[in-house]
């Protein structure tokens, strides 16, 4: 870790946890001393809440009935999980602490503690910051637009390293698109034994998919402009 490229603009914690919540496709669930992972079972309400599809004759939805009105009775966990397999492949966890009450059919939890952990570190956040902020715009389409990068356009995150510092891809094995967001591309930097996150700047946010092709372009002409720079990869086998 540590590499010395400098970090450019990204998305704040609230935006970044909003993010998570949106693009999550599992949560756990600990209440009552029990912890219950669900997937593909919840959505999230405008202002942050988490409406969670859960049996009725569960023991999750008699807890949540029987808890006392607008006590933190449960902790829900999201695992923000990078699209493109790389090393330590899990980029941030979510962690809401509040309480259930009853949606009709389904639970809807409201939290009274937030707390994003990023590799950067823990951080809780306002709450009202929480319910007033919005997922990045293009975190639906991350995961399809990092697929799509690395699988099919491996020559393009080749060339985009050209604008690394030469000290941070000494002794690369390995370089992948880690993630994007309206405001910039970050890769990431494997070694034998290390790794390190690199973040390209768009000299403008990408408030959509068409926005991100231009930004995306725009680095690719960049990155054309700069000198070619022979990544200097390490054998496979080790320090040989």
């Amino acid at each position: 870790m540590g590499d010395t490229q400098d970090w450019a603009a990204g998305p704040g914690a609230a935006e970044r946890a909003r993010s998570v919540l949106a693009t999550a496709w599992s949560c756990a669930v600990t209440a009552e001393g029990a912890r219950e992972e669900y997937v593909g079972a919840h959505a999230v309400t405008g202002d942050g809440g988490v409406l969670l599809d859960v049996p009725e004759d569960s023991a999750l939805f008699a807890a949540a009935l029987c808890a006392p009105r607008g006590e933190p009775t449960a902790v829900l966990e999201f695992a923000d999980v990078a699209p493109v397999p790389v090393r330590q492949r899990i980029r941030a966890r979510l962690w809401l602490a509040g309480f259930f009450s009853r949606r009709g059919a389904r639970l809807l939890f409201r939290p009274t503690r937030v707390v994003l952990r990023q590799p950067s570190g823990a951080v809780l956040i306002e709450l009202e910051e929480f319910a007033a902020a919005r997922p990045d715009p293009l975190a639906t389409a991350e995961a399809q637009l990092l697929t799509h990068l690395a699988d099919s356009h491996p020559d393009a995150v080749e060339r985009l390293t050209r604008l690394v510092r030469p000290e941070s891809l000494h002794a690369v094995t390995r370089v992948a698109p880690l993630a994007v967001d309206r405001h910039g591309l970050t890769l990431r930097i494997e070694r034998t034994r290390a790794h390190g996150d690199v973040r390209l700047a768009f000299h403008t946010p990408a408030d959509d998919v068409s926005q991100l092709t231009e930004r995306m372009h725009a680095l690719l002409t960049q990155a054309a402009a700069a000198c070619p720079r022979a990544l200097q990869r390490h054998r496979a086998d080790g320090d040989r």
